[in-house]
């Protein structure tokens, strides 16, 4: 593998993976980003579909959040990586799986229009508590509004079931709850859990990017990133 295909989340854009692309790019490594709010699980997948198969070779994908049931139906993948992500088995949604905290359900806000967008204010603390204060205004002033129906989405194949595949646990998530993540994890090849928020490509770009490297050039016998937990 030498490319990696980074993969949002509800609410988010291509733009919040912006200080791990830097980082990666900086190190020669070959980085897409596909934009998701496509109306649906089925169109979001496709487009991803899309940006993994002009790749080359099968790149390393990582889903965040949502992103998980994204990169779920994938086929030509090297890698699979869950960041605090879904990662649905036959006939589950995101929905169905579960987890959202109390905290994120009331920073939800529903528009006139039927689509919902989270809060700015509130989304600092719920999705980018653990990052600098200037940087989570950033991130939070880049959320978009979201479409009904794409978390209910259930994908065609279970990527994870063929392809070798990291779930990272993040312990002090405030917007999926970490218990849940750890049952989900569990169908993964391997685990890491790290003591960040929900989005440590805002708190600690720095660690996403050379865990990333780690499982694009692994050492033999060597985890790519050091266990929190």
């Amino acid at each position: 593998m030498n490319g990696v295909v980074l993969v949002h989340g509800l609410y988010h854009d291509p733009l919040h993976f912006d200080l791990v692309v830097a980082e990666l790019r900086a190190g020669g490594v070959d980085v897409v980003v596909p934009e998701l709010h496509r109306g649906s699980l089925q169109a979001d997948t496709e487009a991803v579909q899309a940006a993994v198969d002009a790749m080359g070779e099968p790149p390393l994908v990582v889903g965040h959040s949502y992103g998980g049931s994204v990169i779920t139906g994938l086929t030509g993948v090297g890698h699979l990586v869950y960041l605090a992500a879904f990662v649905p088995a036959e006939g589950e949604s995101a929905a169905r799986l579960g987890g959202s905290t109390p905290l994120l359900a009331s920073a939800v806000v529903r528009d006139g229009d039927g689509r919902t967008h989270v809060d700015a204010a509130a989304a600092v603390d719920v999705f980018y508590g653990d990052a600098p204060r200037e940087r989570a205004l950033w991130a939070a002033s880049l959320l978009r509004p979201q479409k009904p129906g794409c978390g209910r989405g259930v994908p065609v194949r279970q990527a994870w079931r063929s392809t070798p595949s990291t779930y990272i646990v993040c312990s002090q998530d405030r917007a999926i709850d970490p218990e849940v993540q750890r049952d989900m994890s569990r169908r993964c090849s391997s685990t890491l859990t790290w003591n960040t928020g929900h989005s440590p490509f805002i708190s600690e770009p720095g660690r996403v990017a050379a865990a990333l490297r780690g499982l694009l050039s692994p050492r033999a016998g060597r985890r790519p990133e050091t266990d929190d937990g």
